[in-house]
């Protein structure tokens, strides 16, 4: 469906929605979408994405982790070495986290994609990140069980569409 603007694009997203946004904090995210979500103001919306946002200003994640749009972040990284909006929330029990090795995040994500409910990965075994989750040993290595990771949304930041929705991405645009 072709839109007139950003906000008409997200008028239907409701409270409590999954939502995978592209880049890494504000490098390759969708401004637009994103500010339009933003003063749409729906909440407790679960955000998935390579980074929790930056703390350079930038129209990214972070401002709806900020704005307290969201209760709950699923992410790779999240600049321990910066005290972001995102890291003084969690910090403070304002919104929950998932932390998830990149490598296994992009394959939740394709997981879903291709109707497979899970997978083991030898990734984080030995980890805080692998307790509480099923382990299997398999030829002798131990795995860690991983399910699909849906949304309800994605919102992608493209160079070029077209009328049948095909899209050409450029630089930071091609990240996962």
């Amino acid at each position: 469906k072709i839109y007139s603007n950003f906000d008409e694009a997200v008028a239907d997203i409701p409270d409590g929605a999954t939502i995978m946004f592209p880049g890494f904090g504000g490098v390759g995210a969708p401004p637009n979408l994103i500010g339009a979500l933003h003063r749409l103001g729906v909440k407790n919306l679960t955000g998935i994405s390579n980074g929790a946002g930056g703390t350079d200003g930038r129209m990214d994640v972070g401002t709806l982790v900020e704005a307290g749009q969201l209760k709950k972040m699923i992410c790779a990284f999240t600049h321990p070495s910066r005290i972001s909006p995102f890291v003084r929330m969690y910090n403070n029990d304002e919104i929950d986290a998932e932390l998830v090795p990149q490598g296994t995040l992009a394959e939740r994500i394709r997981a879903a994609a291709f109707g497979i409910g899970g997978f083991y990965t030898p990734t984080s075994v030995g980890t805080e990140l692998a307790e509480g989750k099923e382990h299997r040993e398999i030829d002798g290595r131990t795995y860690v069980l991983e399910y699909a990771l849906h949304a309800d949304y994605a919102f992608v930041r493209a160079w070029k569409a077209d009328i049948l929705g095909n899209l050409q991405f450029r630089m930071a645009g091609r990240s996962f």
